[in-house]
């Protein structure tokens, strides 16, 4: 008998913090079955804290109170992974995959936790090594895979309220845009990218942007600063992104938008979408 497995995914800002003011108040009614976090910035026993019950597995950065990841599921997480890259990349808490059974198949799930970078920097330049071991692991993923997560790259004008102010900011340089014009490209076809370069087409699927379709947003994150959740002047910069085989089988999807600024308890909002096995 089919059945939808419901995946979410959010930056917790912190995970400590996430749960003093309600994550786990949303965890109760949001029938989740993975859970994928970034930006956990906590040690393995705070995240069994602030995840009584769930089964999880989660890589720490180096630097306390910094990045993290981590997946949670109802169900054990036997077979994960932290690779990715050689040894002179810098992913340490930033990207996670465990292998998922669902009935006789087999799900891979990542979270991912991409640099934020600025622009004519080591930070900028450590951004880019990351997207290109990301643009190298995605071709081995598998038939059934998902990345999720807080991936920093607006990818259109449609994911930036405010783009044209940030043309030469990070999160939205065209450099950074074009690998999601790989990504997302036609499997195997050259694809002309945004930065006015090109490659060779992934062929994955962006889950929210097929489903909410050629509008603005919708955003997931908004800045702390000024009134931007108030007015929506956000981002959307937490991603699915499906495998075809995947993307095709999305029941819904939706952006947990918090209902004011007062009650949000992460100042990303969570990505949750039901996939059919």
């Amino acid at each position: 008998m089919p059945r939808n497995l419901r995946i979410a995914s959010v930056n917790v800002n912190g995970i400590r913090a996430a749960a003093r003011k309600g994550m786990g108040a949303w965890l109760e009614t949001a029938d989740v079955d993975i859970l994928t976090l970034q930006e956990v910035r906590a040690e393995a026993a705070d995240l069994a804290a602030a995840l009584p019950g769930w089964h999880v597995v989660g890589d720490e950065a180096l630097a306390k109170g910094r990045a993290g990841v981590a997946i949670a599921a109802r169900e054990p997480l036997e077979i994960w992974r932290i690779d990715l890259g050689d040894e002179t990349l810098d992913s340490k808490g930033r990207w996670i995959e465990a292998d998922v059974r669902v009935g006789d198949e087999t799900l891979t799930v990542v979270s991912a936790y991409v640099f934020t970078g600025e622009d004519g920097t080591e930070k900028q330049v450590a951004k880019y090594a990351f997207l290109d071991a990301m643009e190298a692991r995605m071709p081995q993923l598998g038939d059934l895979a998902l990345i999720t997560g807080d991936l920093n790259v607006g990818h259109r004008e449609f994911d930036i309220r405010n783009w044209k102010g940030n043309l030469k900011k990070a999160g939205f340089l065209p450099r950074e845009r074009a690998y999601f014009d790989r990504f997302l490209g036609a499997a195997g076809e050259t694809v002309t990218t945004v930065d006015g370069g090109s490659g060779t087409g992934l062929g994955w699927v962006d889950v929210g942007r097929t489903w909410a379709g050629e509008v603005d947003g919708p955003y997931s994150w908004w800045s702390n600063r000024g009134k931007a959740f108030d007015t929506d002047t956000g981002w959307r910069i937490d991603y699915h992104l499906a495998t075809p085989a995947l993307a095709a089988r999305v029941a819904d999807y939706r952006i947990v938008r918090a209902p004011s600024w007062d009650t949000r308890w992460s100042d990303h909002a969570p990505v949750v979408a039901d996939y059919t096995f």
